[in-house]
């Protein structure tokens, strides 16, 4: 009888990232959130693309399905901003608006938001991402179709301010590998994490900070998140596709942090019945309204009632009220000739 040859098996070391794997997905008495210096060291490891394709995926599907915890989002955002440099120079950015939503049943009004702001003085930062999700309209393409300039560096993000107070950022000009994470959606089905924690991460610590949402829970989330980011002044609300954008038929429950203390306050409707949804959905149409060639009366309720709520948000104005006011009048006089109607 011959003996059967020895088996021999190479000594196998776990990989750093798999620790965060098991963390989360432990079952349901075994599993848990990671606290913020875990959720930070793993973030850094993936934006180090030191993790394997296995389990990035599995990592982002399991945060996704018990859903992002505040510290976990701002761990995220502190290895985001150890990734990237914002030069000296950069001129100081009032406000910081993420738009990573897209629009997919009514247009992209609070672009012409962010307009009105800079046309009376605000700087403000813009950062996003398009084409993860089909069907939608993304700001990037809303800023070239009105001949607003997109910035492809800070650099050039400050060059925009300096001449204009509005600057467009792609993701993928300053976080890549977030970008690139952000658009498997095509691949997972789902949304991941980088949805969500993109909307904090404020590059140029902005003072104010406007967050939209489509799911309500994750009013807490963000809220929590900001005053665990230290962020000064910073609203949430549940927008319009997802963007931070007040649907104006509607009331609106928003969640502030100011100087340390959270609170919420609830917008009233502007109008008393619902508009009908445009059939179509025609970007130039933004230009004719701005160009008063085309009235629309939701439109510009969106478009003041956003940008009431960031006055009040950033202390411009003392009362829901006294916003809306300073916004409709800013809309009044707004230069009819700073965009286009291309068609």
């Amino acid at each position: 009888m011959t003996e059967n040859p020895k088996v021999t098996t190479a000594l196998r070391v776990e990989h750093p990232f798999a620790k965060y794997v098991r963390l989360l997905g432990k079952g349901k008495t075994g599993s848990r959130n990671l606290n913020r210096e875990e959720a930070t060291d793993a973030m850094r490891m993936i934006l180090r693309a030191e993790v394997a394709p296995e389990q990035l995926g599995a990592f982002m599907m399991l945060l996704r399905y018990q859903e992002e915890s505040a510290e976990e989002l701002a761990g995220f955002v502190d290895a985001s901003r150890e990734v990237f440099s914002v030069p000296d120079d950069m001129p100081k950015v009032d406000l910081d608006w993420s738009c990573y939503a897209g629009k997919a049943r009514r247009l992209p009004w609070f672009v012409l938001t962010l307009l009105l702001l800079a046309e009376n003085g605000i700087s403000v930062l813009v950062h996003g991402e398009g084409n993860h999700t089909a069907g939608r309209i993304y700001a990037e393409e809303t800023f070239e179709a009105l001949g607003l300039p997109v910035a492809h560096s800070f650099a050039q993000a400050a060059e925009h301010i300096r001449s204009g107070n509005l600057a467009y950022l792609p993701l993928r000009d300053f976080l890549p590998e977030l970008a690139r994470i952000m658009n498997l959606k095509w691949i997972l089905g789902l949304r991941s994490p980088v949805n969500t924690f993109t909307r904090l991460i404020n590059p140029c610590h902005a003072d104010c900070s406007m967050q939209g949402i489509h799911h309500p829970a994750y009013r807490d989330t963000h809220q929590a998140a900001s005053l665990l980011l230290k962020q000064p002044r910073m609203a949430v609300i549940r927008g319009d596709g997802g963007e931070t954008e007040w649907n104006p038929d509607i009331k609106n429950l928003v969640r502030y942090v100011r100087d340390g203390e959270a609170f919420e306050e609830e917008w009233a409707p502007l109008f008393e019945r619902r508009h009908v949804k445009d059939k179509t959905l025609d970007l130039n149409k933004l230009a004719r309204v701005w160009q008063g060639e085309e009235e629309d009366e939701y439109g510009v309720g969106a478009i003041t009632g956003t940008a009431a709520i960031t006055l009040y948000t950033m202390g411009k104005a003392a009362s829901h009220a006294a916003a809306l006011d300073m916004a409709r009048q800013w809309w009044d006089q707004r230069d009819l000739k700073r965009v286009a109607v291309s068609c």
